[in-house]
C-alpha cells in the first residue's frame, strides 16, 4: 500500500488582500506553501506528493517552491480545475494511486498540521475508509437567520474539521465520481463521502492547524513560527 498526499494550492487571496495567490505569500523567508510540502515530504509513511495548482501557475510553482526547497525527487505539479473539487479530481486521475492505496488531501495553506497524527490518520482511514482532523468547538455556536439567533446549537457534538483528510483510494474516486455525475459540490471531500452514506473517522486535530486566509492569520502564523512554539 502506498500514500499519496494530494495538496491543492489555488487560492486567490482575495480575503487575504494579497493581490497575488495567498499559497506564494512569504512566512519566515520562504512560500507558505513550500513550508506545507516540506513538512510533508520528511514524513515516512507518505510515499509521493502531488501539488495541485492553476495550469498557468505549474511551471512558476516548479521554479519558486518546489526547485528552490529541494522538493523536485518528492513533489509532482498537477494543472487543477476551475473550482476546489475539480483541482481534486484532477489530482486523483493523475497521482496513479491504486484502489487500495491511501490519499491524503491536504490545503497547501495550512503549514501547520500535526505531524504526529498522520501515521494514525492514515491507519484510520485504511480501516474505515476515510478519516479526517479535527477540534472540538470551543465556542458557542449559534444558528442565525435574518440577523436574528433561530437556535443555540449543542457544543458538545461539533467539531471543526481540518485537513489533512485520509481516504483509501477507491473511496474518494468514487464519492468524487458520484458527486461529479450528481453535479453535488461539497464544502470538504468528506462531505462527499458522507453524502455517499459511507462513514468517516474522527481524530484530534490542533489547533495550530489553521487555514491563512486572512491577514490576520498570517500575522499570526509569522508570531508563532518565530516564537519557536511549533518546532518538533
Amino acid at each position: 500500500m502506498a500514500v499519496h498526499a494530494l495538496i491543492p494550492a489555488a487560492g486567490t487571496g482575495r480575503r487575504m488582500g494579497a493581490g497575488g495567490n495567498k499559497q506564494y505569500l512569504e512566512l519566515g523567508g520562504r512560500p507558505i506553501l513550500a513550508h506545507t510540502l516540506a513538512r510533508l515530504a520528511v514524513l515516512g509513511c507518505i510515499d509521493a506528493l502531488h501539488v495541485i495548482v492553476p495550469d498557468d501557475e505549474c511551471q512558476f510553482c516548479h521554479d519558486q517552491v518546489v526547485a528552490p526547497y529541494g522538493l523536485a525527487k518528492s513533489c509532482s505539479i498537477v494543472a487543477g480545475g476551475a473550482e476546489r473539487q475539480d483541482s481534486v479530481r484532477n489530482g486523483l486521475a493523475a497521482c496513479g494511486a491504486a484502489d487500495d492505496d491511501v490519499v491524503l488531501i491536504h490545503d497547501g495553506v495550512r503549514p501547520f498540521f500535526p505531524a504526529g497524527q498522520i501515521a494514525a490518520l492514515v491507519a484510520a482511514a485504511t480501516d474505515t475508509g476515510a478519516a479526517l482532523l479535527a477540534i472540538p468547538a470551543q465556542d458557542t455556536i449559534k444558528e442565525v437567520a435574518d440577523g436574528q439567533v433561530v437556535r443555540t446549537l449543542d457544543r458538545s457534538r461539533l467539531w471543526q474539521v481540518q485537513t489533512p483528510q485520509a481516504f483509501r483510494c477507491a473511496v474518494i474516486r468514487e464519492a468524487h465520481r458520484r458527486a461529479l455525475e450528481s453535479g453535488l459540490a461539497g464544502t470538504d471531500d468528506a462531505s462527499l463521502v458522507e453524502w455517499c452514506g459511507w462513514p468517516v473517522a474522527v481524530l484530534p486535530g490542533s489547533p495550530y492547524n489553521f487555514k491563512l486566509t486572512t491577514p490576520a492569520d498570517l500575522a499570526l502564523a509569522r508570531a508563532l513560527l518565530a516564537s519557536g512554539v511549533l518546532e518538533g
